[in-house]
């Protein structure tokens, strides 16, 4: 049997074990635990924050059966805009991340004044806080990059007419569901819980569709790259909500260029988490990785040299497993060029690939590649080569910067 197998057959007992295991399991994550808001309705309001839970969560249920099938105490709070699992263990904080997190802990003490900036050890409570916090950032952040406010998105149960513009299906960028993220701390039992919600092996982070629910999930476990590392695991959280925020921006009903997701993704992360990045692959390819933290001089290079992949050549991009590193170091580039030069323009790109529907109203994710040409004439007054060129023209004047 080969070590894949056993690694799966490993899951697959795993996951018949989980619930006989959970049964016993100490309420430690009980939420009038939680020592900041004392899970307090007028506390969480004042931090722009829902419940700790039970709400739903997943394909098959809700918050309680998660717990069920789980062996890890999953931590739950639900914010404005997404629900969050955190299934991992305190953190202890480094000398290097002191200051960065005291400035963010400092903003939770405002709402909550049981939040220590100075303590050194994050408990579980506090990191779900934290990454709540984080999450809602990153939100806030893509209704900037697509100049769009939380009126421009249609309330829960608002029927949308045939023949008027389509703004999605529900208010969260358009979907009807919040954004999901579930965070654990091994890849045996990440494994097992895709197994059981979704059907799936996936032994990476892996994003979802919840068709039933309208709502996108990505489920992460730490051992992967660097993630046990609390300023990793933020910049792959961010990451990986670029990517479903993008999905459901105007309602994820079909898919998009893959090389403005993986750029827009990159842009999210590094703007916040530099000294770590994140790559998608395909499940079965490794991707193409590096720990380069400074991306503007290899993106420069690639110019000077000529090598840089065109637009022409980034558009009939079909896999993340065809993702070199030139691709990711261009793509990102590419985003970041557009978010500080053409500000209005990338957000008329984003708009115009998203939420297009047929005149019976379906989805119209149809001829998507003349839209794209069609959108950089439109929205940026470039043909693909102009815009190789401006691109080129303006990477070579950028030094690598931390802002």
């Amino acid at each position: 049997m080969s070590s894949g197998a056993l690694l799966r057959s490993a899951a697959v007992l795993l996951a018949c074990a989980l619930p006989a295991r959970a049964q016993d399991k100490p309420a430690r994550n009980d939420p009038s635990n939680c020592p900041y808001c004392h899970n307090d309705p007028a506390l969480l309001e004042k931090a722009g924050l829902v419940s700790h839970g039970p709400f739903e969560f997943g394909k098959k249920g809700d918050t309680k059966s998660v717990d069920a099938f789980l062996v890890a105490d999953v931590y739950w709070l639900e914010s404005k805009h997404l629900e969050i699992g955190l299934g991992i263990g305190p953190y202890r904080v480094t000398q290097r991340e002191k200051e960065k997190l005291r400035g963010e802990l400092a903003r939770l003490a405002q709402f909550l004044p049981d939040v220590d900036p100075k303590t050194k050890l994050l408990d579980e409570w506090l990191r779900v806080h934290l990454f709540a916090q984080r999450g809602e950032d990153a939100y806030a952040r893509f209704l900037e990059l697509v100049q769009k406010t939380e009126a421009d998105f249609p309330q829960l149960g608002q029927k949308w007419l045939i023949g008027t513009p389509f703004r999605g299906m529900g208010p969260y960028f358009g979907q009807a569901g919040k954004y999901e993220v579930l965070m654990l701390e091994t890849e045996a039992e990440s494994v097992a819980y895709m197994n059981e919600e979704f059907g799936l092996k996936i032994t990476r982070t892996q994003r979802w569709n919840v068709i039933e629910r309208d709502a996108l999930n990505v489920t992460i476990h730490l051992q992967q790259g660097s993630l046990k590392e609390d300023d990793a695991l933020q910049g792959h959280v961010i990451f990986n909500l670029a990517h479903n925020f993008f999905d459901g921006y105007r309602h994820y009903s079909y898919d998009t260029p893959l090389w403005l997701h993986e750029g827009l993704a990159h842009f999210m992360e590094r703007e916040v988490v530099p000294e770590y990045n994140t790559f998608d692959a395909t499940e079965g390819a490794l991707a193409e990785e590096s720990r380069e933290q400074r991306w503007v001089p290899e993106a420069r290079k690639l110019a000077q040299s000529g090598d840089a992949p065109r637009m022409a050549e980034l558009i009939n991009l079909q896999s993340y497993a065809s993702f070199t590193l030139d691709h990711h170091f261009t793509t990102w580039s590419m985003v970041d060029f557009l978010v500080r030069e053409h500000p209005e323009g990338f957000a008329c790109l984003l708009a115009a690939l998203k939420g297009r529907v047929k005149a019976d109203g379906t989805p119209d994710g149809g001829g998507l590649k003349d839209v794209h040409r069609d959108a950089f004439s439109t929205c940026l007054g470039m043909t693909y080569a102009e815009f190789d060129q401006a691109w080129a023209a303006w990477i070579m004047t950028q030094t690598e910067r931390k802002d």
